[in-house]
């Protein structure tokens, strides 16, 4: 098994700047890639990028590419998802997931373990 808490988020005006943090704990020798995932009001959940848990390489979505940065703390076995330049459009609740298995995925329904999820807002 593994855990996932997350942590940051909240009201940012457009233009600013958040990061979100996602710590994992148990079996964490069992995950291949951790994503970021996001859901708006009445929205799908949709995928906004991912990083290889052993190697570091990291895949965004266009909407996000250039905006937003994720990055490992190996030591601390923390994600970190440096969001810059937010648009209204990113306000949405934003999970981080892990899977465990080898073939990198955008699918959310791929991933094995999730967050709790937290709220970023982006509004003026």
């Amino acid at each position: 098994q593994v855990q996932l808490v997350q942590s940051g988020g909240g009201l940012v005006q457009p233009g600013g700047s958040l990061r979100l943090s996602c710590t994992a704990s148990g079996r964490t020798s069992n995950i291949y890639h951790l994503g970021w995932l996001r859901q708006a009001p009445g929205k799908e959940r949709e995928f906004v990028g991912r990083i290889t848990w052993s190697g570091g390489i990291t895949y965004y979505a266009n909407s996000v590419k250039g905006r937003f940065t994720i990055s490992r703390d190996n030591a601390e076995n923390t994600v970190n998802l440096q969001m810059n330049n937010l648009k209204p459009e990113d306000t949405a609740v934003y999970y981080c997931a892990a899977t465990t298995k080898f073939v990198p995925t955008t699918t959310p329904d791929q991933y094995d373990y999730w967050g709790q999820g937290t709220q970023v807002t982006v509004s003026s």
